[in-house]
């Protein structure tokens, strides 16, 4: 925290994704390129967007997820993150992902091929103006091997192209093939306090601790909003445990998931400045440990 009072992301504690220390709340850069993601919606107020980002660096934030396939019809990610931070600070970790394939008008195509993943890796290079990117995830699009991908990103990581590799949207069983061909520093899976319940992902979320891998949810804050972004439809479980604290609702969502263990890491889009330092805020708050049963409670409910 600052002198003046204002909660910064230290609040949330530290990981270390290989050698890389991060604090445990960050930024997810999807929501920065209009009011929904991708060609959806209206596109975002640039100016705004690039002071987010900013005001991010100010709060502390030093870890932000992005990829070369979050843009709009008139924004992406990456140019905005290049245009707001660069020459980037030496301990702003940036986290990208490849696997998935948009045209250029927006349309998704198939899943890149795995001779294709150096291109995207490129991409990303040089829109966010980088000689090597610090994390690369690979995003499994639904292949039962990710093998043959994730070997394709190993090789680029041994030409200094990527310096630590990740998954997404993977099980256990992908977790364990990408490790025996190279370290993994984090799994990206859908997981959040009204998400379907997932064996496999909650096998993940163990295995990862247990691994000392970072576990870091996507939707944490959308929920079924998914990419159009977080929506009102809290429970009102958690409205009391906000109204007991002071804060929003949203502000509990990040609570609970960085509470799921100290491997955990939220990443929470917006493109909104207030909701930006509620996001970051919320780093400091501690749930008792009746709290955490109501709101775990809660999420066994949810069909």
């Amino acid at each position: 925290m600052t002198t003046s009072g204002t909660i910064t992301a230290d609040a949330a504690g530290t990981w270390t994704l290989g050698d890389l220390p991060v604090h445990r709340i960050g930024l997810g850069a999807m929501r920065l390129t209009g009011s929904a993601a991708f060609h959806l919606g209206t596109p975002s107020d640039r100016d705004r967007s690039i002071a987010v980002l900013r005001r991010a660096v100010e709060l502390g934030v030093n870890h932000i997820d992005t990829a070369a396939f979050y843009f709009s019809a008139l924004r992406s990610a990456n140019e905005l993150i290049n245009t707001a931070l660069a020459p980037y600070p030496d301990d702003l970790v940036l986290v990208t992902k490849v696997g998935p394939h948009r045209t250029y008008t927006g349309e998704w195509g198939t899943s890149a091929r795995p001779d294709e993943l150096r291109g995207h890796v490129e991409e990303n290079l040089r829109q966010l103006g980088r000689d090597h990117l610090d994390v690369v995830n690979l995003r499994r699009m639904g292949q039962e091997s990710i093998a043959e991908h994730f070997g394709a990103l190993a090789e680029l990581r041994e030409a200094g192209l990527i310096r630590h590799l990740g998954v997404s949207n993977v099980e256990p069983r992908h977790l364990a093939e990408a490790r025996a061909i190279a370290p993994v520093v984090c799994v990206q899976n859908r997981y959040a306090l009204d998400a379907p319940r997932s064996p496999a992902t909650d096998d993940l979320l163990r295995i990862c601790g247990d691994l000392g891998i970072a576990f870091v949810p996507y939707y944490a804050v959308a929920g079924e909003g998914k990419e159009h972004g977080a929506s009102d439809a809290h429970g009102e479980d958690v409205r009391a445990v906000a109204r007991a604290h002071g804060v929003s609702p949203v502000q509990v969502r990040i609570a609970w998931t960085l509470h799921q263990g100290p491997h955990v890491l939220a990443i929470p889009g917006t493109g909104d400045p207030d909701h930006l330092a509620d996001n970051v805020a919320a780093g400091a708050l501690r749930l008792t440990d009746e709290e955490r049963g109501r709101l775990d409670g809660t999420r066994h409910r949810i069909r």
